[in-house]
């Protein structure tokens, strides 16, 4: 089992920039891909950026150049740098870990994202 805690949500203005943290515990491999993902309401749950634990990262069109995802694998931490936010940012962000695609994929409870105009 795999437990994620997010952090760092909160209400912005357009333009303006929050980043997010999330924490995982358990049983932890090594090898390993962590992101994030986001829902806004009445809409499907998207990806976001996902980062490997060797570095190489995934970003969604619409963050690309906005957003920036990290890694401290020794802390078992990821991170969301999101920068020029826009109101259509705002959503529910989960943190979101699997070892393999053969394995099981863990969900945090969401941090909350609001962009004001």
């Amino acid at each position: 089992q795999v437990q994620l805690v997010e952090s760092g949500g909160g209400l912005v203005q357009a333009g303006g920039s929050l980043r997010l943290s999330c924490v995982a515990s358990g049983s932890i491999f090594r090898v390993n891909t962590m992101g994030w993902y986001r829902q806004a309401p009445g809409k499907l749950r998207e990806l976001v950026a996902t980062i490997r634990s060797g570095g190489s990262t995934n970003y969604a069109d619409s963050v690309k150049g906005r957003f920036t995802i990290s890694r401290d694998s020794a802390k078992n931490m990821v991170f969301l740098q999101m920068n020029s936010l826009k109101p259509e940012d705002t959503a529910n962000y989960y943190c979101w870990y699997r070892a393999s695609w053969a394995t099981p994929e863990y969900w945090g409870q969401g941090t909350q994202v609001t962009v004001s105009s």
